[in-house]
């Protein structure tokens, strides 16, 4: 059976989330012909640049359902969509990346069972489904070790570390408990799969995280090109059991044994914004090209660049970094400068 058709420009593609990755995702697609509409329950900044907004709640099945019909495909800049609104979704327009890729993701604890079904190292974990199981846990997995709701933690969000003699703490959920990982650095692979199975890569970036928040991602990372390869073989391997289009992010931790993956999201990524300043295709076009049925870019990088998360009141160094004179500034739109909060980032670019 031959490939689908590409999708024809002028069509529009429906993006569950309003952030900053919907914002990015909405350009990129204009750029490409197509428009963009959002559907997000709260402040959208990405509706600044799309074609259409839907302002209501994921529960909302009544406009869960004109959003669909109102569309020609979907995708999302946030995970977290409840099962039942995908179940509606679902009936009237294809999702990219599919249904079990957002489902696995959804939960760490299927996350990591699946990662390791198909022969990939995680931190070892256990399940705790409720605070009367995690002294069987650690008795298990050992301390120290992090304690992390199974579902919607972020940012450093839903985490508890847990060490010797400390009294544990509970999050208050379904979790799951993760050992202590031993790392040198903290990577990942921004890749892409198209529903003809091609697959492309960026080069993987170094991660620096703070308070569990990415501030910083540098390209080349500096490891060994062996270790690189290893890391997108092995995003690849994911792509390919989950059967995978679009735009895929894996993070990794570089330890003396090799590489551990901490998580995959299925999306573009904090991490990849690196690819604006350093490719001539960015991650952002690539996800449109790949859901769209479109050839992928190549993915390879002509310029070194670092990344730097503006967060909170970062955001007032906004004069200086405009005076920089190899600095490319991205803000999203948002109203309120708040702590923790991811207001742009600035991608600085040196030629290697």
């Amino acid at each position: 059976m031959s490939d689908p058709a590409p999708l024809p420009q002028g069509s529009v593609i429906g993006i569950l989330g309003g952030g900053q990755l919907g914002r990015m995702l909405s350009v990129a697609a204009s750029r490409l012909g197509y428009r963009t509409h959002i559907y997000e329950p709260s402040a959208a900044p990405a509706a600044d640049v799309a074609h259409a907004l839907t302002t209501a709640g994921y529960d909302d099945a009544e406009a869960m359902a004109r959003f669909a019909d109102a569309v020609d495909l979907i995708t999302y800049e946030f995970e977290n969509v409840p099962a039942a609104s995908l179940d509606l979704l679902e009936a009237r327009r294809a999702i990219h990346p599919n249904r079990r890729a957002l489902e696995i993701s959804q939960d760490r604890l299927a996350e990591k069972e699946f990662l390791n079904s198909i022969g990939l190292r995680t931190a070892p974990f256990a399940a705790v489904d409720a605070e009367s199981d995690l002294a069987a846990a650690v008795q298990k997995i050992g301390l120290p070790a992090i304690l992390k709701t199974r579902r919607l933690g972020y940012d450093g969000k839903g985490q508890i570390r847990l060490r010797e003699g400390e009294a544990p703490g509970w999050t208050g959920a379904p979790s799951v408990l993760e050992g202590f990982v031993a790392f040198s650095a903290e990577i990942s692979v921004i890749l892409a799969r198209g529903a003809d199975g091609a697959v492309a890569a960026f080069d993987p970036a170094l991660n620096i995280h703070e308070g569990g928040i990415l501030r910083r991602s540098t390209v080349p990372s500096g490891l060994p090109r062996a270790l690189a390869t290893d890391a997108v073989l092995m995003a690849a391997k994911i792509a390919s059991a989950l059967d995978y289009v679009g735009v895929l992010a894996v993070e990794f931790f570089v330890t003396p044994a090799g590489l551990v993956i901490n998580e995959i999201a299925p999306r573009v990524h904090n991490s990849g914004h690196w690819t604006q300043a350093g490719c001539a295709v960015d991650q952002f076009e690539q996800h449109i090209r790949a859901i769209a049925g479109l050839p992928l870019g190549d993915g390879k990088r002509y310029a070194d660049v670092e990344m730097e998360n503006l967060i909170g009141d970062d955001i007032a160094r906004i004069p200086q970094i405009m005076a920089e004179p190899d600095a490319q500034l991205h803000l999203y739109g948002k109203a309120r400068a708040l702590p923790g909060r991811k207001m742009g980032h600035v991608n600085r670019v040196s030629r290697p």
